[in-house]
């Protein structure tokens, strides 16, 4: 994969990341964006994420800013410090992809950056950037304990007391944090998987071997729940009492009625049951945060923004159990985990879910797939109707509506969803299945990924 950059930040190949390249994203970043004269630095747990940090500070500094380090930190974490300074943002991290690639998150002032910031950033690439003095450089050894404190006065002490729930804490940079917030709400932690290599944890396409592992330590252990995070800790993991992973979008789903949201902002490739649930109002966007944000911001009243991937934006001052919850205009992946235990609590996680719409959403991946390759299938596809029939006729299914919002999105005449869309910053196609029950989704997921398989 070569060097990407687009509103995801900037992805590709550790070997491409070189520090010319870092340093002329960074400083285009600072010269076209609203940063405050401030920057907060994080990093995951790459082995080659300490490097690219030292890379974007000495970028930074050069350019006459104040440069604040916050070291290994969830990404929800470093936006939060950097909203309490007035600052800007950048997060080094790949989050969900190989340890042999790396990326960097862009903060602005208002969070993360939009379409527009990241078209004025490209228009600064080749310009001359530099001040006569280099900025200066603090340390934030706090950021992480406030990010803590945050939800534990949400939340309260004894919130979820007599809770036994597993960690699978593998590379996640937030994995520490996670742990001192579930033991400070009186719950039971068992660690698992903890480990010193990287592990690219999808949390939207779990791998079924993953899955297998969750549900042998939630019997083995006898845990009310299972919890994880991606490697950069913005999407959140949950397995309810049986094993079973819970998709990212229900747990939005919950959380959002939880809190009393009265919008809602979140892709077209979420679970289509959040329409169903009576809030004033549910905006489907395009897939990605910076387009969630949009829809957040043109909307009024109790608003928040949830991703398929399960990372959820507060756009309003929520009450918790026991505190209020300030604005963050980023995906975390805490307070889903946090609200979806706390509701679960007294009957089970199982039965909370249960109590959803009778939709069922599943995705998957398949790696390694040229982007350009994708894009021109799609493009096929788009244009010839007889092509998408020709895919679809060995699953015994039948087209009724196509939606182009983001991808191809093929809503069929029995009522089930087949979208499939190429990944924005990494080189897979992306395919999501909805249908009303658990099995046939699965079913049609596998059958559906073979006939992709086959296609390209």
């Amino acid at each position: 994969m070569s060097v990407k950059f687009g509103t995801s930040g900037l992805r590709g190949l550790v070997t491409a990341m070189t520090p010319d390249l870092i340093t002329a994203h960074v400083q285009a970043f600072l010269a076209a964006c609203d940063t405050g004269g401030v920057l907060c630095v994080g990093r995951d747990l790459r082995p080659s994420s300490p490097r690219i940090a030292g890379d974007v500070i000495t970028a930074a500094r050069a350019m006459g800013t104040r440069v604040i380090d916050c070291g290994e930190l969830p990404t929800p974490a470093l936006a939060l410090a950097a909203q309490a300074v007035g600052g800007g943002a950048v997060m080094v991290t790949g989050s969900h992809i190989p340890a042999d690639r790396n990326g960097l998150k862009f903060y602005v002032r208002t969070g993360e950056i939009s379409k527009a910031d990241e078209a004025a950033i490209l228009s600064r690439l080749d310009a001359p950037h530099g001040a006569a003095h280099p900025g200066t450089l603090e340390t934030d050894k706090g950021a992480n304990d406030r990010y803590i404190a945050r939800f534990v006065a949400a939340f309260g002490p004894g919130a979820l007391a007599g809770q036994r729930i597993g960690l699978y804490a593998h590379s996640a940079v937030g994995r520490d944090a996670l742990a001192r917030i579930l033991t400070d709400l009186g719950a039971e932690v068992i660690e698992l998987g903890r480990s010193d290599d990287f592990i690219p944890l999808d949390t939207e396409a779990v791998d079924p071997e993953v899955r297998v592992q969750i549900a042998e330590w939630v019997k083995t252990h006898g845990l009310h729940a299972l919890v994880s995070t991606d490697g950069d800790s913005d999407r959140p993991l949950l397995a309810d009492e049986t094993g079973r992973v819970i998709p990212g979008d229900i747990l939005g789903q919950i959380t959002a009625e939880t809190l009393g949201a009265e919008v809602i902002a979140t892709p077209i490739s979420s679970n289509s049951g959040v329409t169903m649930k009576g809030f004033r109002d549910a905006r489907l966007t395009r897939i990605g945060s910076p387009y969630v944000i949009a829809a957040m911001e043109a909307a009024t009243g109790r608003v928040v923004g949830y991703e398929a991937n399960g990372g959820f934006l507060l756009g309003f001052e929520a009450q918790g159990p026991a505190g209020s919850l300030a604005p963050l205009m980023t995906r975390d992946c805490t307070l889903p985990i946090l609200t979806v235990l706390y509701a679960g609590r007294k009957e089970g996680i199982a039965v909370r879910v249960a109590q959803e719409p009778p939709v069922v959403t599943v995705a998957d991946r398949l790696q390694e797939v040229d982007q350009a390759k994708s894009h021109a299938l799609l493009e096929t596809w788009q244009n010839d109707p007889a092509a998408r029939a020709a895919f679809l006729e060995p699953l015994g299914k039948q087209e009724q509506r196509m939606d182009l919002t983001d991808g191809l999105r093929m809503e069929l005449t029995d009522g089930d969803v087949i979208h499939i869309r190429p990944s924005g910053n990494a080189p897979e196609l992306r395919l999501y299945i909805e249908t009303r029950d658990p099995v046939s989704a699965e079913n049609l997921l596998s059958q559906a990924l073979r006939r992709l398989r086959q296609t390209l």
